[in-house]
């Protein structure tokens, strides 16, 4: 099995016990705190991701640093269990993988518009509105300026794009213009 496909399990698992206690947010963001906690220490990063240091070794520093925080029991003992199983490479995986899950449970998507000028906050906030009303759940929407757009706008929500900028619609002409000739 992938690593990946291993972290969705461990991730699974952990947004489920965490929806049972009504804390899957608490424990995204305990999980996000420890992970970058995790990469932000290259020696740290090091002693809990090499095959060659015991894994009692890596269980006590998992403990350790367990002790030192307060996090949510259901997060300690999967930090364990990866521990104990030589997993913590999975971390930055089941990481992401835990928060679109959360996401989608929640029933909020994220959003990013892009628009060859920046938009006014009254009119990104008419925007949001339209795309909440429209996918019909709670949107996050992060804004991007490209010029190139022209005008108009391009909207990427999960994996489907909406491309409503003028550049796509001239390049669309062109193209039928070019046909027909």
């Amino acid at each position: 099995m992938s690593g990946r496909a291993s972290a969705a399990r461990y991730a699974r698992a952990l947004l489920d016990v965490a929806i049972k206690e009504s804390e899957p947010e608490r424990i995204g963001q305990e999980l996000d705190g420890f992970a970058a906690l995790v990469a932000g220490n290259a020696t740290l990063q090091g002693a809990l991701t090499n095959p060659a240091i015991p894994v009692a070794a890596k269980r006590r520093v998992v403990q350790s640093l367990l002790e030192k925080a307060t996090f949510a029991a259901p997060l300690g003992k999967i930090l364990l269990m990866l521990a104990e199983r030589d997993r913590l490479s999975l971390l930055p995986d089941m990481r992401e993988i835990y928060r679109e899950r959360l996401l989608e449970h929640l029933q909020v998507v994220q959003a990013e518009v892009t628009t060859a000028t920046p938009l006014e906050s009254a009119d990104a906030a008419r925007f949001e509105q339209r795309l909440a009303s429209a996918t019909g759940r709670k949107v996050i929407m992060t804004t991007r300026v490209d010029p190139s757009l022209i005008g108009g706008v391009v909207t990427r929500i999960g994996g489907t794009v909406y491309d409503g900028s003028l550049a796509a619609q001239l390049s669309k002409m062109r193209e039928r213009l070019l046909h027909q000739g």
